[in-house]
């Protein structure tokens, strides 16, 4: 069945974060809509709810992952770095490039099923130093930087802050201010971590709070957004919220529901 197209005269913008290798449903994502967005995580390293799935468990196999997932969850983040430097150190390529592998044969996967135009920004797992070589001409990049879709104005800030996880693209506070100052005033703010606000960073699954962005806050109140819209936290206390005149969604974990948000005016 062919995709049903949008109304005429409207403009409907799918949004998707945290796709984690979900390559198949994001082949579809853009079906009936004008533009696809995506806020990050492309990358599938571990997944906490199925442990036999990612980078992790494919090189180290599941009872390993079972045991990473348990430090972590429980903050005994010294003892899970330990534990998998052990790991690494078995690895005879080195892990760099183990790593650099696994993750380029899921971005030739992911960036292939992106439709045209889609607007991407990175996530906190995913590294930007590989997108120019699998972003094709459809697909625009957007890291502190803005861009008209549909005659509203989208800004995009990418990656997340520093934590005791130290996934691959984590800046510092400074940084992230940084990006949130050029992108200015718009009518769509879309990043990949939330303002920080206890019931939009919480997640009820892993029992911890994510970081948010005090900056990314400060910009909403000050700003005036129509959206704030973003990911990151896969299971979270609220999905949605008003900060101000500002509607700040949480646009899912894509990963499991395959689902994109819907943005139509």
């Amino acid at each position: 069945m062919a995709p049903t197209p949008p109304a005429r005269g409207r403009t409907r913008v799918h949004v998707v974060s945290d796709v984690h290798g979900n390559a198949r449903d994001l082949a579809r994502a853009g079906d009936g809509a004008d533009a696809l967005i995506c806020l990050g995580d492309l990358v599938l390293f571990l997944d906490y709810a199925d442990h036999s799935r990612g980078i992790f468990p494919d090189l180290f196999g599941e009872e390993n992952a079972d045991r990473i997932v348990e430090l972590r969850t429980a903050r005994r983040f010294e003892e899970a770095r330990a534990f998998g430097a052990r790991l690494w150190g078995s690895i005879g390529t080195g892990r760099a490039a183990a790593i650099e592998s696994a993750v380029r044969k899921q971005y030739a996967e992911l960036f292939a099923a992106f439709p045209t135009p889609t607007y991407a920004t990175y996530g906190n797992v995913d590294v930007p130093p590989l997108w120019p070589e699998y972003a094709a001409q459809g697909t625009t990049v957007l890291d502190g930087q803005r861009v008209e879709i549909g005659g509203r104005t989208f800004g995009f800030v990418g990656g997340g802050l520093r934590t005791p996880m130290h996934t691959p693209y984590e800046i510092s506070d400074e940084e992230y201010a940084a990006k949130i100052e050029a992108v200015g005033e718009v009518d769509v703010l879309c990043t990949h971590i939330p303002p920080e606000v206890p019931e939009l960073v919480y997640d009820t699954v892993a029992r911890r709070f994510e970081r948010g962005s005090r900056a990314l806050l400060e910009a909403i109140r000050r700003t005036r957004p129509r959206y704030s819209l973003f990911g990151h936290v896969h299971q979270p206390l609220a999905r949605r919220m008003r900060i101000g005149a500002t509607e700040c969604v949480n646009v899912g974990h894509f990963a499991s529901t395959g689902r994109p948000w819907a943005l139509e005016w």
